[in-house]
């Protein structure tokens, strides 16, 4: 445990005494998951697949979960003006990078979301355009509620136009779905027209049904859902693990599902996590996410500054949103979508991503004293 003295006045003393230790404590426990469940499931996909080294995936998600954590604590540091200019400038990368995907990235399985840079490798901008968009948004909000700078939300929604034009061409259906229930969360915690929520409800179900027309993949995965007698053969794969696993799991390492199951280290970690640990540590690693958002939440009941109550409840969103998503799926409780179990499931860009939106959450619940400390 790091001991630091309430005298202390460096930069460090000051964060350790007015950062959030327990949601800290939680997002560093998650991370620690995030290193077992690499080491139970990525050797055996390295095997399938032929990869030079059974160690590949581990080895570099040791690194990018390192990365990973340097980046939340560090991010934590920063005062809300810094979290807000760094968002700034993280939105306007990210949205050049994808633009760029479209012209230069890499297609894979009909998507183009990866692109090549030197000396980083490949990366996906839109996972980080995620968190940097709910900050920006919550700012422009906030100034257009606050100072009555209309200006200021229709930059907001012009933003959000922009960047999910950019996802639906990709096309990145389901980070689409996280920014715009990012997007309308804040305009909802803003005070948004009862009216305004009505119609923005009825053109989300339009798009729903639209992207469901649109979109083949979309299609697909929906009616493979509905149709109990269609081929389902990621879910019921993992279905068979958490059967498998029972209440305290068949142990470390003696996993079966992990050597047949597409994206064991990925998407559907979760199912490797249910087979060799168990029901318990499943509602363990449940328990945490849903701890992050909970305490996040009511840590805000106390807060007067309108833009961090907006961009928190944007980051927290996100992230609940993007938890549900994959155990949700992996339960086959909805339509099968590809996405991360935060900093559990194995991913570069992902891991690095959340915990550059978890250090801004933590940067702008920090206790101030006084408004000019957030200048500082």
């Amino acid at each position: 445990m790091i001991q630091v003295s309430r005298a202390d006045t460096s930069t460090v003393g000051r964060w350790w005494w007015t950062v959030d230790r327990w949601t800290l404590a939680a997002l560093l426990t998650l991370i620690g998951f995030g290193y077992v469940m690499m080491l139970a499931a990525s050797p055996a996909v390295a095997e399938r697949i032929g990869a030079a080294s059974r160690n590949m995936f581990f080895i570099r998600q040791i690194a990018y979960l390192a990365l990973a954590a340097s980046v939340m604590v560090l991010v934590s540091m920063l005062t809300v003006k810094q979290v807000r200019m760094l968002a700034w400038f993280g939105l306007a990368s990210s949205l050049l990078l994808v633009a760029a995907t479209l012209v230069v990235g890499a297609e894979i399985k009909g998507a183009r979301r990866w692109i090549a840079l030197p000396g980083i490798g490949s990366l996906q901008p839109s996972e980080f355009l995620k968190p940097c968009f709910a900050v920006v948004a919550a700012w422009l909000i906030a100034e257009g509620k606050l100072n009555r700078r209309h200006g200021a939300t229709a930059l907001a929604v012009l933003l959000f136009i922009v960047s999910a034009a950019l996802l639906q061409r990709q096309p990145d259906i389901g980070m689409l779905l996280v920014v715009t229930a990012v997007f309308f969360a804040q305009f909802f915690v803003a005070g948004l027209n009862m009216l305004v929520v009505v119609v923005a409800g009825v053109g989300g179900v339009a798009a729903a049904f639209g992207a469901y027309f649109l979109f083949p993949h979309v299609q697909s995965r929906v009616q493979r859902f509905l149709d109990p007698n269609a081929d389902n053969y990621q879910a019921e794969v993992a279905l068979e693990a958490f059967g498998n696993g029972g209440l305290l799991g068949r142990g470390p390492g003696e996993g079966r599902i992990k050597n047949v199951l597409p994206d064991a280290h990925a998407d559907f970690v979760f199912a490797v996590a249910g087979e060799e640990f168990g029901l318990v540590v499943c509602l363990v690693i449940l328990a945490l996410f849903a701890f992050v958002v909970v305490r996040g939440l009511v840590r805000l009941l106390g807060e007067s500054d309108l833009f961090v109550v907006l961009a928190c409840a944007g980051l927290l969103t996100q992230f609940g949103l993007q938890s549900f998503i994959n155990m949700a799926s992996t339960l086959h409780l909805i339509p099968t979508k590809g996405m991360t179990l935060p900093f559990v499931s194995y991913g570069g860009s992902s891991v690095v991503a959340i915990a550059l939106g978890m250090g801004m959450l933590l940067a702008l619940t920090r206790r101030r004293l006084s408004r000019t400390e957030d200048d500082r």
